[in-house]
């Protein structure tokens, strides 16, 4: 892909890529809304951005992009510090919003052509990036079509565009799936997959925990504006978590599972399918294994949530200090 036209930048930290904080602190007033956060995003990989409502995941991506400023701790974003160098991060960085507003009497050509222009581009590169991203985002047939026209998944592949029209190195990802319809997320995570595996540091931040597990590499869970320590997320990745148990005869497999002597409060059912917890997959592997040997005829046994999702749960369950 095509870069910006050069212009001086401060240097780069020596030894620093992708995203690097340490120690992160922002109060508004009374309020502290981050209060010590530090975790690394790698270049070439996609890294979760992972916490309940309130735990500072918004006030830690307007940070990261340079539109508020830390009281305390460091940030490294592509090797530049946001404070010091906003503008050399921001030639670096595409960020995309949970909602960024999208010109409404412009045409959806037009916005981009707009965002590249205002990125430095010559006005025949901006449209020659625009062309080459409509088609990136799957929105080449509303190419003329009024931004305030569009649905809220399509405002948000046209946001994507957006982010990506300077080739960025390092993206920031709020909700990006958010209103888009299955074909849609699909296509997103291939995307966002492959900006990836060019070597990009793609930071995504989703309440949808089973989307994120289909894409990110790596997860940071923040709570009550602190990262959780990694022994506490061990604790919490150790809890059982339910799997899900189908079989051709249903009977059967209520019988032995009886018969094995699992408690009746441990066993649930959704639809056709029971729900047993297990505290690790061999043990899931081992009951498995005996089904198969009483003839019980399986025809999926499989976790029923992911492992951000039971890390995300059993930080409820585990004791200590995020």
């Amino acid at each position: 892909m095509s870069q910006t036209p050069q212009v001086a930048a401060p240097p780069a930290i020596p030894g620093a890529g992708g995203i690097v904080v340490n120690g992160l602190r922002r109060s508004f007033g009374d309020v502290r809304a981050v209060r010590d956060i530090t975790f690394e995003a790698r270049p070439g990989r996609v890294t979760a951005l992972i916490g309940p409502n309130g735990a500072g995941k918004t006030t830690l991506l307007l940070m990261l992009a340079t539109l508020l400023t830390p009281d305390a701790g460091t940030i490294s974003v592509g090797g530049h510090d946001p404070v010091t160098s906003p503008s050399a991060v921001r030639r670096v960085m595409g960020w995309m919003p949970d909602a960024l507003g999208s010109w409404n009497a412009l045409s959806v050509r037009r916005a981009i052509e707009v965002t590249a222009l205002l990125y430095g581009m010559t006005t025949e590169r901006a449209r020659e990036r625009a062309d080459e991203l409509l088609s990136l985002v799957s929105l080449e047939s509303l190419a003329q079509a009024p931004t305030r026209a569009l649905s809220r998944g399509q405002k948000q592949r046209l946001s994507l565009a957006r982010a990506l029209v300077h080739d960025p190195s390092v993206l920031l990802l709020d909700e990006p799936a958010s209103g888009l319809d299955p074909a849609a997320r699909v296509a997103l995570r291939e995307l966002v997959r492959g900006l990836a595996r060019d070597g990009r540091t793609v930071l995504v931040s989703s309440h949808v925990l089973a989307e994120l597990e289909e894409l990110a590499d790596d997860a940071v869970y923040v709570e009550g504006g602190a990262s959780v320590s990694a022994e506490r997320l061990a604790r919490a990745g150790a809890a059982a978590r339910p799997w899900r148990i189908r079989s051709i005869d249903p009977a059967h497999l209520s019988w032995s599972i009886a018969d094995l002597g699992v408690p009746t409060a441990d066993v649930s059912t959704i639809g056709d399918a029971v729900l047993l917890p297990f505290a690790s997959d061999d043990e899931a592997a081992s009951f498995l294994a005996e089904l198969v040997r009483r003839g019980v005829r399986v025809t999926a046994f499989a976790p029923a949530i992911g492992d951000f999702e039971r890390t995300f749960q059993g930080l409820g369950d585990v004791d200590g200090a995020a």
